[in-house]
Parts: structure tokens; sequence; C-alpha cells
């Protein structure tokens, strides 16, 4: 699906430090009023109000922009869930990561139950288009009733110690909430999780490039897909 360039129209401000503000607010682990001070030495005056609107503007527009990997029957996906905290309210964020860490797919439910893991494999599988070689758990019951009712013929393999990608690819989120005093409300914790990681996919190498060349050559082609998006190369 083409989608059409992102509009800047009516902003005073160009795009190339939109595009900045928006990236280094999502991509690194810093609070508004950091990226404001950060601007600010660059000798940028702008507000951490305005940079808070630029990343709810721009920051999903950036993200539904950029490439995913391609799906693969060989692929492996690590299930897996993490109480967050909301106005004294517990809620579950749902993630799916395949076996580089790459981020599938994360919902944020106010349940703990099969029709919560169902849900989240039924996302799943619209959005990849191919079902897994195998899926990975924790011991967690709901997610075998839902695979049983999802895809049943697809290998499930349940233990805690075999999920560790999945629960390691919590750790970023959980340095942010710390970072943000934790999430105002439901929908700002999905819409922050679907930037943030839309952005870690892309500037994470994966598992299998993890050489310092390798690192450097991701980055690099990492940040001129990002310019692309962005509509901010020079």
């Amino acid at each position: 699906m083409n989608l059409r360039a992102v509009s800047y129209r009516n902003h005073r401000f160009p795009p190339q430090i939109i595009a900045h503000a928006v990236w280094l607010y999502y991509r690194f682990p810093l609070s508004l009023r950091l990226v404001e001070e950060m601007l600010l030495e660059r000798g940028i005056v702008v507000s951490y109000e305005t940079i808070r609107r630029w990343g709810v503007k721009f920051g999903p527009a950036y993200a539904c922009r950029l490439r995913r990997k391609r799906p693969s029957r060989n692929d492996i996906w690590h299930l897996d869930e993490i109480v967050v905290s909301i106005a004294d309210r517990k809620h579950f964020l749902w993630r799916a990561v395949d076996h580089d860490g790459y981020v599938l797919d994360e919902i944020v439910q106010n349940r703990r139950n099969t029709k919560a893991a169902k849900r989240l494999l039924t996302r799943l599988l619209k959005k990849q288009g191919l079902a897994p070689k195998r899926i990975i758990t924790d011991k967690l019951r709901s997610y075998g009733a839902a695979r049983r009712q999802v895809m049943p013929a697809i290998e499930h393999r349940s233990h805690k110690g075999l999920n560790n990608r999945a629960e390691n690819s919590h750790v970023p989120l959980r340095k942010r909430e710390r970072m943000m005093q934790r999430f105002r409300s439901p929908g700002s914790l999905q819409r922050f999780a679907s930037i943030f990681s839309a952005l870690r996919n892309l500037f994470v190498p994966p598992r299998s490039k993890r050489s310092a060349f390798g690192i450097h050559i991701h980055r690099l082609n990492a940040m001129a897909e990002w310019k692309a998006v962005t509509g901010t190369l020079a």
C-alpha cells in the first residue's frame, strides 16, 4: 500500500526539525523537556508541549510508513504480556516478537485471559498474512486455549525459560515508562508503544547482524529510510 507523503503544511518549523524532535523522543530514553533542552542547545526555541503535539500528530504517520519485515513460514513467534498500572488500574500490554526480536504487534487490553490472547493471535495472523512455524509462550494457559481456536495446527512450546526473547523486549518500554512517570491512559500507552516499537524495529539490528560493521551499515540504512519516510532528504 502506497501512502501519500507526510504533510507539514501550516507548521512554521521546517520538516527537518519536526522529524528530528520526534526521532529523539521516541528513539531514546528522553523526556519532552530534555528534548526541548537539546534543541535549545542547537539554537531552536520550541516548547516541550509543541514537541508532544508533534509526536501525537506525526509519530503515527511516520510509523505506518516504515517498511515492515517480510513474514515467513519459518518465523517463530514469542508471545508475552506485562502488567502496566494506569490510574491505579491494571492493564496488560500483550506483545509478539519474532526470533530476531522484531516486534510484530502489541495491544493493550484490560484482561489476561483466553479472549485477550485470542485477540492478539487473530490480529497477528491478519497483519502477518502467514502462520508461523512455531509459537513460544510462558506457562499462561490462555495462550494454549487461544492457539487451539485460532491456529490448531501450529506447534506450541510453553516454557518460561524459552520465552526470554519476548520478556526482554519489554525492557526498553519499561525504561520509558519510568522516564515518563507512567502512562496517563490505555490509549496513550497503545499509541506510544506502537511508535516506539516501530522505530526500534528500524534502528536496532537483528541478532544475526550484531558485528560492529553490520551494526554500522544497518544504522546508516535505517537513517536513510527514516529521512525518506519523513520527507527530510537533503
